[in-house]
């Protein structure tokens, strides 16, 4: 059984999208990161960064103790090897599924994320900040709108790095992005959004959090926290 610490975000949808393609039983932990529940100890000893998503899977494999995981892409690659899906074992391949897996780890998640802040959050309006960020998303799309152009998915057949970039696609509108000025993006995020896996996994999330604002309260809670709330 994998218990999965989970809130309603791009990062979170991964995992749930991982684990309803292969059928993994999990339970959810919820963590509403707007309350502040990322900052319990007992999460910081499984999450040190204070972040979600993070795992704990109770039977490894091994006779040991359980192995818990933190960072979407290291728990992805974590249940890939798990279950020998979604992450081949060739060098050729495996080296394009973890190079692209990086890419949106390092590239797209946390350019978008900064659009996000400065587009929707931030309590002044920053020109330059938002431009910047809604410029170097779009940079990323095209990136992604190139890579796509002769293949079905990011790395040949469907895989992890899928998993991992698909959610932050999702808030395109969001992130000031039209689909119809990236066709292969827009084809490829339309064959993954269909998939049932991905359907039940965002119907989870529904269920969770039916309304994913952010108001003034969590606001307080999610920016601008200092290193006071790791310290020991």
């Amino acid at each position: 059984m994998i218990d999965l610490y989970y809130w309603t975000t791009p990062n979170g949808h991964k995992i749930t999208i991982f684990l309803e393609e292969v059928g993994l039983p999990y339970t959810i932990k919820t963590i509403r990161i707007g309350k502040g529940e990322q900052f319990a100890p007992d999460f910081l000893a499984i999450s040190p960064n204070n972040r979600i998503p993070a795992i704990v899977d109770h039977d490894p494999g091994d006779p040991g103790e359980p192995i818990s995981v933190f960072e979407s892409g290291a728990i992805l690659i974590y249940l890939a090897a798990k279950t020998g899906k979604y992450l081949p074992r060739d060098t050729r391949a495996w080296v394009e599924v973890l190079q692209w897996l990086m890419w949106q780890m390092a590239g797209l998640g946390p350019m978008a994320g900064q659009n996000h802040h400065f587009v929707q959050y931030a309590p002044e309006r920053i020109p330059y900040a938002m431009d910047r960020y809604v410029k170097e998303t779009a940079r990323l799309y095209g990136v992604l709108n190139k890579r796509l152009a002769d293949r079905e998915f990011v790395a040949g057949d469907y895989s992890i790095a899928d998993m991992a970039c698909y959610p932050w696609v999702v808030p395109h509108t969001r992130q000031q992005q039209n689909l119809d000025d990236f066709p292969h993006l827009r084809r490829w995020f339309e064959t993954i959004r269909a998939r049932p896996a991905v359907v039940k996994a965002y119907e989870i999330g529904k269920a969770i959090n039916e309304n994913p604002t952010v108001d003034e309260a969590a606001k307080k809670v999610l920016f601008g926290q200092d290193a006071s709330v790791v310290k020991p």
